[in-house]
């Protein structure tokens, strides 16, 4: 029997990204995955702020960078009746709309960014295993039990066939939208599988002369009648800049499932990209499912679900891996305190508590944002009728001078900026506010959503939300909230006028043991704050404090110094489940 302290199953960007986090606090940890090796298909892909500032806070932000396509080439989504034909609108995406950079570039220190997973999975499994983590591929988890201390698994090498057990004190199902790890520990599931059915084709093609104009993540390709039937729409999908690609096209999952060689998959990418003498080199097809399930819980005893596992969805609003990475983000550095003798496993609740609402939140936002392409197939009077003929009619009405045409042309656009709600939620990436035991509340009332909340993003420092990022700086170089916070600690934030709080925090270490640093902002001080950002963002007076967790969440504040030894004390034991009740 071989011994760790996590075993985590599964290698996707939960699983790879929970593997580098444990290592990276000094958690042993264990990787299996049935596989050979990661991921050989750039299905997820979109890279959102906060994910990009948990690789920045692991110390892998640059290295992701170098591999993604940066923002400015995301944003020009297009909806059109083929590459090369005609346009029927666009709409800046991604945060790439002026009014919307601007949004972005306060929000966070970190951009978005496009970072296919057969890319991105190498980069957190790599530094994985280098700070630590054991990883065997070609290894199949069977089952598990647990008991009082631990949960043994057994596994099977699927070279040799040998089986083996695995003893660990804790287990990290991530196994993917089929888990065997959430089917046995029961974990409750709301929704269904399989309601739609899509293939992807990847394929290598020059489409230089087709996009560059109009850069891009995402071109939707609008074609009644195309072999598929319907309405006909598909997706082209830029995977790297201007030469690699893949298409999303839609079948009748209650019909058998198209095979598709690469002839076939040729026909469909030059007639989407509407160029029939085009050169395709077709890498691969695959057939998959649209999901729209989730997990009502996600843990069960000493067994912890996240990723695909416990949310199940389409790609649409690209939040599958940012938010299995965030569900990793959100577990390690608990299962790190848990397993140091820090907090009480009491703590290990808390995320379910705050995680599962998550997973309802983005399953319903991506099944919702399917829905959302009807009024522009409406606008193009394409939902009154099955002929195509008269399809294609509609679809070219709009281009005439008379009334019923101008009102077509403003309901279509009308149509295409509410994708917003898909192409640039912000606000679904960036708001979240967790509430749990690990979250202490100061007696204010929640904020109030001033304008969309999925939309926008509302900065607060009121318990449970992310820590706003503020530039401050440091010997005169920028550095953001967010770098002062994280790297596996605790974190006090507060300025001139709060230096009873820096005394406090020496107590909490020195009786706790818990990794805590205290910050003071100010002129004169550790850090400045030249710009006054933090000053507007800190939502208490500088004699005050914030306390800042782990994964860079406010766990409790405090609006003045009064009795700070005592209250931080209070604060911390809360947190880590230390106090009595």
């Amino acid at each position: 029997m071989i011994h760790t302290d996590v075993l985590i199953v599964g290698s996707g960007p939960a699983g790879s990204a929970a593997a580098l986090m444990l290592s990276t606090y000094g958690i042993a940890n264990i990787v299996v995955t049935k596989y050979r090796w990661l991921a050989d298909t750039p299905r997820a892909h979109f890279t959102n702020q906060r994910t990009m500032e948990i690789l920045r806070d692991l110390g892998i932000e640059k290295e992701a960078i170098a591999l993604a396509t940066p923002q400015e080439l995301l944003g020009d989504t297009v909806f059109c009746t083929s590459l090369a034909g005609e346009e029927l609108g666009r709409i800046r995406t991604w945060g790439t709309h002026p009014l919307r950079r601007a949004d972005h570039a306060l929000a966070s220190p970190s951009s978005c960014c496009d970072l296919p997973q057969h890319l991105l999975e190498p980069i957190l499994l790599g530094n994985a295993a280098s700070r630590g983590s054991h990883v065997r591929f070609d290894t199949e988890y069977l089952s598990l039990v647990q008991d009082a201390d631990g949960v043994t698994a057994t596994v099977q090498d699927r070279l040799s066939g040998m089986r083996y057990e695995i003893r660990a004190k804790y287990l990290i199902g991530a196994d993917g939208g089929r888990s065997q790890v959430a089917d046995d520990i029961g974990l409750p599931m709301e929704g269904r599988m399989g309601i739609a059915g899509s293939m992807n084709i990847v394929f290598d093609a020059d489409l230089t002369r087709y996009v560059a104009h109009r850069p891009s993540l995402l071109y939707w390709v609008l074609q009644p009648g195309s072999d598929i039937g319907g309405i006909g729409m598909g997706l082209i999908r830029m995977v790297r800049p201007w030469h690699q690609w893949m298409i999303v096209w839609g079948f009748d999952i209650d019909q058998p499932p198209p095979v598709i060689d690469d002839a076939a998959a040729t026909a469909i990418v030059r007639r989407l990209v509407g160029d029939a003498d085009l050169p395709v080199t077709i890498r691969s097809t695959s057939l998959w499912s649209v999901n729209d399930m989730y997990a009502t819980r996600n843990t069960c005893g000493r067994v912890f679900c996240m990723g695909d596992a416990v949310h199940r969805h389409p790609p649409s609003n690209g939040l599958g891996s940012n938010t299995s990475i965030q569900d990793a983000y959100n577990l390690s550095w608990k299962l790190a305190a848990v397993l140091k003798g820090l907090a009480n496993p009491r703590l290990l609740d808390t995320y379910d508590a705050e995680r599962s609402p998550i997973a309802k939140q983005i399953v319903t936002r991506a099944n919702q944002s399917i829905r959302e392409f009807e009024p522009i197939f409406d606008a193009l009077g394409l939902l009154d009728t099955t002929d195509v003929d008269k399809m294609q009619a509609s679809m070219a009405a709009r281009r005439t001078d008379t009334q019923a045409a101008a009102a077509q042309r403003e309901k279509l656009r009308h149509a295409i900026a509410f994708k917003s709600h898909e192409f640039d939620t912000h606000g679904v990436e960036m708001n979240q506010r967790y509430r749990s035991a690990a979250v202490v509340s100061d007696g204010t009332d929640e904020p109030a959503w001033e304008r969309d909340r999925e939309l926008y993003y509302h900065p607060t420092t009121w318990p449970g939300a992310r820590l706003p990022h503020a530039w401050l700086t440091r010997d005169g170089y920028r550095v953001s909230t967010l770098d002062v916070a994280g790297k596996s600690r605790f974190v006090v934030l507060t300025g001139i006028g709060g230096e009873p709080w820096i005394a406090a925090v020496q107590r909490v270490r020195d009786r706790l043991g818990v990794p805590i640093e205290g910050v003071l902002i100010g002129p004169g001080r550790q850090f400045e704050d030249p710009y006054a950002e933090w000053a507007r963002a800190r939502e208490i007076d500088e004699t005050g404090c914030i306390l800042v967790r782990p994964d860079a969440h406010v766990a409790w504040r405090s609006a003045g110094a009064a009795n700070a030894g005592e209250r931080l004390m209070d604060a911390m034991l809360k947190v880590l489940c230390r106090a009595a009740g």
